[in-house]
């Protein structure tokens, strides 16, 4: 019988950790949250020797064990709770080879929590480059412990590194240094008010302000009750401790580790002059958006037309094979279309995964916050705002929970309510089928108009939260002040493996995400379009028949009538005719409307609602593009779609908040309903003014 064991993948920031994770776990993993908190947590399983199992647990990023943000106190809280089912039965510290100095305080402080702790050294195959030597035996006797030196890019010593889990019972759990030195007579009498308890447990129950659930209540208190020091004393003493560990730190490296200053090859700084620089960083910038965004139109061309003919011959196939009745209708028209029109869009929602993937994983993402600072600053935010801005372009619900990092609670609250300006993933089905419609095929100097169309939008999100982050700056009378420091990480060539779980992990949570929402949709659209009360509905076939007797229609156009004529009676064309006075002046027919509507539960629903509602009584060859393009206004004549409700449309998705998981994470996030509120009125109404202002002037 197989035995599991927990594994706790602790880290710095930026030292690869998640190439770890990923190389120990491959597809064996999932992403969640933490219970009660919006802290991202990752966990996958591990087959190690001996028929041992390893679940997995990667920590988020930390410096050190003094917290200060709520991902530092996940780590704290669970290291500290040997009740937790996650407590680890060995602490798998990541270090890089180039930052060995600083990620050596957190491994000597969590070796003082007397877990079993292996160290592992990442980058391996970085330190000829850098004329980095490593005296491992020497490390492994100085810090207590055993030493895994890896490369995951050159898959290079991740079977020494299972090995070694296999049998952390052999790891020694002694301390690397007495801490309790920097105060004898203080930690002297903590350890008489508490024998039982570890000392460095104490210390980091008193100095941190941390939850440990109601099973450890009483014993915290009890402890925190020990405060006889100051606030000031007590900071005072956690810096000796800092100082005396990297004097210990010094020591080890001094014999432990030898850098050839000569040998080292650095063009970093050469790029980064570029890369940073207050004209070209900014140029270059923005041709890399402009290439991603026409990779986006580009590259997807083919599997999307191979969805969208795939969908359609299959909701025909549906139809030929079953025989006819309402659950046939249902899979042929209400399902299939539906999931048909998000399926559709996978191609470039994974392309745009992969390009953000890219640019994490090469570094270059951290030098656009750095960039971005300097604009940020004007706008009453913080360099640390661009993270989630970025973010956002995947969605804007994980990027509102990246503001955790933002101390200044100003700062912070500013860009959880702009955020949503900018454009995510699930706009990005709504955008493509609108542009496509009414944006001309042509290229300028070899760009399409498509592509330029599509980067203005993110732009145009882009610049809206920033405008609004400068209003919401002078209007918010909240006094903080903050400084910005952001960690610029070596450039490295993407591994691979790391870019392809991210983009197969990512796509795959956003489809099944919006998958489940679009199929619930999907059936209760169906059902609404399929149905309907009184005689108009009932005795359709009889009314048009009488109607078009004289116009000699042949069976298709009939049929094609009659069903316009039931959709137009059933319920949700009698919902869309009650709202269609307030959004007519926008360009928008009742069918649109609905769209609106549901979309609300999710935006990528609009697309899918338009191909369920546009299906029923139609015909199934066409897809949900051509039946678009064919949808004629009932008002102006010509088509619905025209250059003037197109922009129209496009202008109201970027502004409007379409979303409930937003404003629910809000809602989570700032512990009120007042700013999630302020947000569906203020951006919807505004919204509304554009669209508005845009198609009357276009049209």
């Amino acid at each position: 019988m197989s035995k599991q064991i927990n594994v706790a993948l602790i880290g710095n920031p930026n030292t690869g950790k998640t190439s770890v994770f990923n190389a120990l776990t491959g597809l064996n993993q999932k992403v969640g949250n933490y219970p009660g908190i919006t802290v991202e947590k990752k966990e996958g399983i591990c087959k190690l020797p001996r028929g041992v199992k390893a679940h997995i647990i990667d920590l988020p990023g930390t410096y050190s064990l003094n917290a200060s943000s709520l991902d530092e106190n996940v780590v704290i809280e669970l290291l500290l709770n040997k009740n937790d089912k996650d407590f680890p039965d060995v602490a798998v510290v990541v270090s890089d080879v180039e930052n060995l100095k600083r990620n050596l305080l957190l491994f000597t402080q969590i070796k003082d929590l007397e877990i079993p702790t292996l160290l592992v050294i990442n980058m391996a195959d970085r330190m000829k480059y850098k004329g980095i030597s490593l005296d491992i035996d020497y490390l492994e006797e100085q810090l207590n412990t055993k030493i895994a030196l890896i490369s995951t890019r050159k898959k290079e010593g991740i079977e020494n590194l299972k090995q070694l889990i296999t049998n952390y019972k052999d790891l020694s759990t002694d301390p690397c240094l007495n801490a309790s030195e920097i105060d004898i007579d203080y930690f002297n009498k903590l350890r008489q008010a508490f024998p039982n308890q570890l000392l460095y447990k104490l210390w980091l129950v008193i100095t941190q302000d941390v939850n440990f659930g109601k099973t450890n209540r009483q014993e915290i208190d009890a402890i925190n009750s020990f405060k006889t020091k100051s606030d000031s004393d007590l900071k005072r003493l956690q810096q000796k401790e800092t100082i005396k560990r990297y004097q210990f730190i010094n020591n080890a490296l001094k014999k432990g580790q030898t850098i050839d200053v000569l040998q080292a090859k650095d063009l970093r700084s050469r790029f980064d002059r570029i890369l940073t620089h207050k004209v070209w960083g900014y140029a270059i910038f923005l041709c890399i958006l402009l290439l991603i965004f026409q990779a986006i139109y580009d590259w997807s061309s083919v599997p999307m037309d191979f969805i969208d003919s795939s969908f359609a011959a299959l909701s025909e196939w549906v139809k030929d094979a079953m025989p006819e009745g309402a659950f046939t209708d249902l899979l042929a028209e209400g399902i299939i279309p539906g999931l048909g029109g998000i399926v559709i869009f996978i191609p470039q929602i994974a392309f745009l995964f992969l390009f953000i993937a890219i640019l994490e994983e090469s570094g270059y993402m951290s030098r656009v916050v750095f960039l971005m600072d300097r604009i940020m600053r004007r706008f009453g935010l913080s360099g640390k705002s661009v993270v989630p801005l970025i973010s956002g372009t995947a969605c804007a619900i994980p990027a509102i929970m990246a503001t955790r990092n933002i101390e200044s609670w100003k700062e912070r609250l500013i860009t959880i309510l702009v955020t949503p300006f900018t454009t995510c993933s699930a706009r990005l089905p709504v955008y493509l089928i609108i542009i496509s419609l009414v944006i001309p095929e042509d290229r300028f100097f070899g760009l399409s108009y498509q592509a330029l169309t599509l980067m203005l939008l993110y732009l145009l999100g882009f610049g809206a939260a920033i405008v609004s982050a400068y209003i919401l700056d002078k209007i918010l009378k909240i006094k903080s002040k903050t400084y910005f420091v952001v960690e610029m990480p070596n450039y490295k060539l993407p591994l691979f493996k790391n870019v392809a779980l991210t983009v197969i992990e990512k796509t795959k949570s956003f489809v099944f995400g919006a998958g489940k929402i679009i199929l619930a949709i999907s059936i209760v659209l169906w059902f609404l379009a399929s149905y309907g009360p009184g005689e108009n509905f009932n005795n359709a076939e009889e009314i048009v028949s009488k109607a078009y007797a004289s116009q000699n229609l042949t069976a298709d156009e009939l049929d094609h009538k009659i069903g316009s004529h039931k959709l137009e009676h059933s319920f949700i064309g009698i919902t869309g005719r009650a709202i269609e006075p307030a959004i007519r002046p926008l360009g928008y027919d009742w069918k649109i409307g609905i769209a609106l509507i549901s979309s609300f539960a999710a935006r990528e629903v609009f697309v899918g609602t338009l191909a369920t509602i546009y299906s029923v009584g139609n015909d199934d060859e066409d897809t949900i593009k051509n039946r678009m393009a064919g949808e004629v206004n009932p008002i102006l004549g010509g088509p619905l779609f025209n250059f003037a409700s197109g922009i129209s449309l496009l202008l109201f998705y970027a502004f409007a908040m379409q979303c409930m998981g937003t404003l629910a994470i809000v809602k989570r996030e700032t512990n009120s309903w007042k700013w999630p509120i302020l947000q569906l009125v203020t951006m919807t109404g505004f919204a509304y003014v554009v669209a508005l202002i845009a198609f009357q002037i276009l049209k």
